[in-house]
């Protein structure tokens, strides 16, 4: 019996609406709590020879709640210590909506995390001001909010100057980089403040936010890719270079589609050397 156009039409409509479910069930039962380990090179601007190489780990986005389970935390924290880097950035969302109820527990995940040169936290636009930031601090992690501190590497001194998701105005952000006279590596939850970095001439910035998009569907990408410079991966602007973390919790929704979490491994370079 010949196939009707109509019977056609059905049997690709079923077979559609087979893939996207099959995603979808992947993406809340598999993908999102496959943590991985992304390796990138980041060119930095005037960066010193000594500190040419150096490795930093970032781990953002976190999110521990009901959805996102300790298991994903503590894998996160086991591959950010196998990678031996340099230091360890935290880059925000550590809890949603300011859950006090994971305030505590995911400080405590994130409490072995160490490095030879420190490990750093600012804050993003789900964590309160006050809990959060104290929970991290009483596991020995150096918070940014609106600061900056100097960092002794091998001779050379790195400015990690970490913002606060809300501090957007270009004078507030030239407030915490007055006085750098060494390089500058920006930690800004937000990649959107990659337009003030460049107008401030920041070598560089670290960022998160984003969940790279969270669900990336073929030939369409991700929802949220029109709204920020540089959705996930390695971008720049002017003389500013910028990594934009995937992250490794979810929010909203628990589905990742075509976007792994990851935990960060980021390698910086001088410029003249790329």
């Amino acid at each position: 019996m010949p196939l009707t156009r109509r019977a056609v039409l059905r049997g690709a409509l079923a077979g559609t609406i087979g893939a996207c479910a099959g995603a979808v069930t992947y993406g809340v039962v598999d993908e999102r709590h496959r943590v991985g380990v992304t390796e990138a090179t980041l060119p930095v601007s005037g960066l010193p020879p000594a500190l040419d190489g150096l490795r930093i780990g970032l781990l953002t986005d976190i999110h521990h709640s009901h959805l996102v389970p300790a298991a994903d935390v503590t894998q996160a924290v086991r591959l950010a210590l196998e990678a031996h880097t340099d230091l360890i950035v935290l880059g925000g969302d550590y809890v949603t909506y300011g859950d006090r109820d994971y305030v505590e527990p995911v400080a405590e995940l994130l409490s072995p995390l160490n490095a030879p040169n420190g490990v750093y936290a600012i804050l993003g636009n789900h964590d309160d001001d006050r809990d959060m930031p104290a929970a991290l601090a009483r596991r020995r992690f150096v918070v940014l909010k609106d600061q900056r501190t100097r960092v002794l590497i091998r001779g050379e001194a790195l400015e990690l100057a970490g913002i606060r998701f809300w501090t957007r105005r270009p004078t507030d952000i030239s407030r915490v980089l007055k006085g750098a006279d060494d390089t500058v590596l920006l930690l800004a939850h937000d990649p959107r403040r990659l337009t003030e970095a460049a107008a401030l001439d920041v070598p560089a910035v670290l960022s998160g936010h984003t969940h790279g998009g969270q669900v990336v569907m073929p030939g369409v990408g991700a929802i949220a890719r029109a709204r920020f410079p540089v959705l996930e991966g390695l971008g720049r602007r002017e003389n500013t270079s910028i990594f934009v973390s995937r992250g490794i919790g979810t929010v909203y929704v628990p589905i990742r589609i075509n976007c792994p979490p990851e935990v960060a491994v980021i390698t910086l370079r001088r410029q003249s050397s790329i």
